[in-house]
């Protein structure tokens, strides 16, 4: 009996990845090798997080909010996966408003710890030309802007986190792996989700990835993780214009 579990377990694991990281994690990878075959250097090439749409075209802004609607498939998909009968996925992983204060202390400080070395990181590889320029949300003044790059900042924590962290550290568990191959696995994964951007971005999040691996061994909930990942999100999405403003040689 134990054989047929774990090929499940490999086969659902697969199937969940297919649908959500994994997939965006191969186009990544290959969206890298192309920039890395043309012959402009990667610091002068460019990549855009949040597309942005004609605020005058109705169906594109529905579009745009139907798209991001549906990109939470994959984390109800995962959380469905991992419930049982008489046990909660979302208080299994700690994705719940138990001691909520605590969580976004703690989500607070892994901004601090993540977020700020993160801004370095990606400033240094834009100034050695080995990180593509991020536009991280459209210049755009439309009442729909704010909304859809809050939505974005939501949907990427949560699927990040939930699916990362949450969804892989429960499975990867049952077929027998130890702690730090998960956290070192699912961090090498989250930096291949990001390699798109650059060579300072994929360094930067296997970092993360490592950071938050841990944190998640040492409390077992993923909501602090969310809340860090949303805010670092919010605060690229938002004060991407002041930045490009402040250092147009960089960001602009």
């Amino acid at each position: 009996m134990l054989r047929p579990s774990r090929t499940r377990l490999w086969w659902e694991i697969a199937i969940v990845l297919a649908l959500s990281v994994g997939r965006s994690a191969v186009y990544s990878v290959l969206s890298l090798v192309q920039a890395l075959t043309r012959e402009q250097s990667l610091g002068d090439q460019s990549t855009s997080l949040n597309p942005g749409a004609n605020a005058q075209q109705f169906w594109d802004v529905l579009y745009q909010f139907v798209a991001q609607f549906f990109a939470l498939a994959p984390i109800a998909l995962a959380i469905y996966l991992l419930w049982e009968p008489g046990v909660s996925a979302f208080r299994r992983i700690g994705l719940d408003f138990r001691a909520f204060g605590r969580n976004l202390g703690g989500g607070v400080l892994l901004v601090a710890v993540i977020g700020i070395p993160g801004l370095g990181l990606y400033v240094a590889g834009r100034a050695l030309g080995i990180t593509v320029q991020v536009d991280a949300s459209p210049l755009d003044p439309s009442w729909w802007t704010v909304p859809l790059l809050l939505l974005a900042a939501v949907r990427a924590g949560l699927t990040e986190e939930v699916i990362f962290i949450g969804y892989l550290f429960d499975r990867l568990r049952r077929l027998g792996w130890g702690t730090w191959a998960i956290i070192l696995s699912t961090a090498a994964l989250r930096g291949a989700y990001h390699a798109y951007q650059g060579w300072g971005s994929l360094a930067g999040n296997i970092a993360m990835g490592i950071v938050f691996g841990w944190v998640y061994h040492r409390w077992g909930r993923v909501m602090p993780l969310v809340i860090a990942h949303t805010l670092i999100d919010v605060i690229a999405f938002a004060g991407y214009p002041l930045a490009a403003a402040w250092w147009p040689t960089l960001f602009s």
